[in-house]
């Protein structure tokens, strides 16, 4: 059994709202796992049923195969770095983290040991005599995570530790905590809304929605291999340009372009659903604004640029397909006027179709495998 495993966890509150649905989920010793979904998904009640903050509805919890449902927090060999920094503000960087060894009983030449290293892996030598109030919000949340691997237990659970930083902060906590993680090799379930955040950090990704798993994979699978569209959209920056069609005959059409679905899925596909609306999906940074038809054959689509968005390294361009709206994702250098007419390219291999009904994808013969 996996060092973690979570089998058909359900939650329910008192009230009766359902919470999280039948969430399966075995965990590695020494896996990254991240939980990520909007506000509101699951990811952090989930989080806290693995904790023994919440109690388990039903299912079974195991941590080191042991049944661990009815254990307290403290039983569980289980260290949490939440939201809040949650220091001692009266303490000293040393003493926050000391504290919970100091609890333990453990003896005071160890824990001298252990705050020492535990600072120099989370570069807090210097500050060990300051006070919370007197370091900054990285290094506040750096003592925080501190004080979570100091105590040496099976697993961490960090619950959005970097969502009170700012933009540049949560940057270098980024490549700091997967730094920590790799000295470590700790077992640790990360959970965060903000994707950018799960796709560098994860070995492991939960998408969820409204208290369902939407997939588990890699940050690859999730990218390339989303199973629906609601994986599909909310993984990427700008996200998938879903848009609504219908198939008729063998064709769909965006705007004014018809584009003929026999280049890319089977005839037996067509059948199955032909005269159903489906969505035609494809990333903002997989299209070309040259035909390169020998080389990448693509569908070609007409449409007026509206909007251009400079980001340094690429321009977003926001264009009108026929009343249709798309992102598009390409080199500064290539930047078109706005209110102009252009065309795009698509390459065959670049485009997702959703059966519009279940969400689900339907696989083309260009799918990733």
């Amino acid at each position: 059994m996996s060092y973690l495993s979570l089998k058909d966890i359900i939650k329910i509150y008192p009230n009766g709202f359902h919470a999280v649905h039948n969430f399966n989920l075995d965990v590695e010793k020494g896996e990254f796992i991240v939980f990520v979904g909007p506000s509101g998904c699951g990811k952090s009640t989930t989080l806290r049923m693995i904790a023994g903050l919440e109690n388990i509805s039903k299912g079974d919890l195991f941590i080191n195969d042991v049944r661990a449902n009815d254990k307290g927090p403290r039983e569980r060999e289980i260290a949490m770095v939440f939201q809040s920094y949650a220091l001692y503000p009266q303490m000293s960087v040393y003493d926050n983290l000391a504290f919970g060894l100091t609890l333990q009983g453990v003896d005071e030449d160890v824990i001298e040991e252990r705050v020492l290293k535990t600072a120099k892996i989370l570069g807090l030598t210097d500050y060990l005599d300051r006070k919370p109030r007197a370091l900054s919000g990285g290094q506040r949340q750096r003592v925080a995570v501190g004080r979570a691997i100091i105590r040496k237990v099976g697993v961490f659970l960090m619950d959005e530790p970097l969502s009170n930083l700012d933009a540049k902060q949560r940057v270098t906590m980024r490549s700091e905590i997967t730094q920590i993680h790799r000295e470590t090799g700790a077992t640790t379930i990360y959970v965060t809304h903000d994707q950018t955040e799960a796709m560098t950090m994860a070995d492991r990704i939960v998408v969820m929605k409204d208290g369902y798993i939407q997939q588990i994979g890699t940050p690859y699978d999730l990218y390339f291999k989303p199973v629906n569209m609601f994986v599909a959209g909310f993984i990427g920056e700008p996200p998938m340009n879903l848009l609504r069609t219908k198939l008729e005959g063998s064709c769909v059409t965006i705007g004014t372009n018809k584009l003929d679905l026999t280049k890319i899925i089977d005839a037996a596909t067509l059948k199955k659903y032909d005269g159903k609306e489906l969505v035609f999906g494809f990333r903002p940074e997989a299209v070309k604004l040259e035909n390169e038809e020998n080389n990448d054959p693509s569908y070609e689509i007409s449409c007026t640029s509206e909007l251009t968005e400079l980001l340094g390294d690429n321009t977003n361009v926001y264009v009108n397909i026929e009343g249709v709206q798309a992102i598009l994702k390409i080199d500064p250098h290539d930047t078109p006027e706005t209110d102009i007419d252009i065309k795009f390219y698509i390459p065959y291999k670049n485009v997702y179709l959703f059966d519009k009904e279940s969400e689900e994808v339907i696989p083309t013969q260009f799918s990733v495998k």
